[in-house]
């Protein structure tokens, strides 16, 4: 860990945000029933901000996975299904996608996410594995992105407030 607190590549801490309780029982569902699987999945998004310190309004929760994960996901949470994996496209982003609503709390499931690139191709899918930390909370030790990762993503999204919002808060810390 560094002398500001954050952890280093592959680092992890101990979350100091104060998240739901809703968010934390979901995340203690997807921890019990994803460990032990081959699955590489992440906390994304603003949960995954909210677990690493950012000040930030959580309103789903957001795992980035493979390909294969995304369906493995599925299959483990099968009662959980409000829209089942499949792949997905719109103009600056595509993955294999699916939803599920577990304790009336929307889980958006995302494989082998890609960007597309000014050139107007796509991204090789993300390698979790580059940008994996972990967070301590409850006990859990959740796999979330690095949120110099998420920042780049978010601004290759074209995401410019939610980028920024990142920004302002990396600098500050």
């Amino acid at each position: 860990m560094s002398s500001d607190g954050r952890s280093g590549a592959g680092g992890r801490r101990k979350s100091r945000t104060t998240i739901d309780a809703g968010f934390l029982r979901v995340l203690h569902q997807i921890h019990a029933r994803l460990s032990g699987r081959n699955v590489n999945w992440v906390v994304t998004g603003s949960l995954g901000w909210a677990l690493q310190g950012v000040p930030v309004e959580v309103h789903d929760v957001d795992v980035q996975t493979d390909a294969a994960g995304a369906y493995e996901i599925e299959r483990c949470f099968s009662e959980f299904v409000v829209e089942r994996v499949v792949f997905s496209s719109a103009e600056r982003i595509r993955s294999h996608f699916g939803v599920l609503m577990i304790d009336e709390i929307k889980v958006e499931i995302m494989g082998d996410v890609q960007k597309r690139r000014e050139d107007g191709g796509w991204e090789d899918p993300v390698d979790l594995e580059c940008y994996r930390r972990g967070v301590e909370i409850e006990g859990l030790e959740i796999p979330v992105l690095s949120l110099e990762y998420e920042w780049q993503a978010y601004l290759k999204l074209g995401r410019t407030e939610k980028a920024e919002h990142l920004r302002r808060w990396l600098d500050d810390s």
